[in-house]
């Protein structure tokens, strides 16, 4: 096991064009991810996402609730069109207690492959090995966690088509 980068894929039935709209337009995202952002993914520029309830998953929205209401800031680091979101943040930055504002962030990129089967997507986060120690597993572990569960919620997002 990688300690440093936790590493998910997803094949998606669904265009091209749709899954990119789907990671690269912030409205889209928070809304099979379960976070609202006050403004667009820009490269270079940082957005602040506040977690809310998934409209994709009501189990899932269920478990989201400890966390509604936290914020922290995104830096998109990279918008490249039908291929490529990157940005950092602070891994497992809502947890209770812990001011996590002068830590490290992590590196997320999703990247888009179209296949004979759909679209892949790919979400690697990468930089554990920088966070403080005492957070680093916790923080590796829900992290781990969480873009399973989120390779599930996009899919859901797409079969929905756009009625969401």
């Amino acid at each position: 096991m990688n300690s440093d980068r936790v590493e998910k894929e997803v094949v998606l039935k669904a265009p091209l064009d749709r899954v990119w709209r789907a990671i690269s337009d912030s409205e889209e995202f928070g809304r099979w991810f379960g976070v609202r952002f006050d403004g667009p993914f820009v490269a270079g520029k940082s957005v602040t996402g506040t977690m809310t309830p998934t409209e994709v998953d009501d189990d899932v929205a269920a478990t989201q609730q400890p966390y509604a209401g936290e914020a922290d800031a995104w830096h998109i680091v990279a918008v490249e069109p039908q291929r490529r979101l990157a940005f950092r943040w602070h891994p497992f930055g809502v947890e209770a207690g812990v001011d996590v504002s002068q830590e490290p962030t992590t590196l997320v990129e999703f990247t888009l492959e179209d296949t004979p089967d759909g679209v892949l997507l790919r979400i690697v986060e990468s930089g554990f090995e920088a966070v403080p120690a005492n957070r680093r597993r916790t923080a590796f572990e829900a992290n781990s966690e969480g873009w399973a569960a989120q390779t599930e919620l996009i899919r859901k997002y797409l079969a929905l088509g756009e009625r969401v």
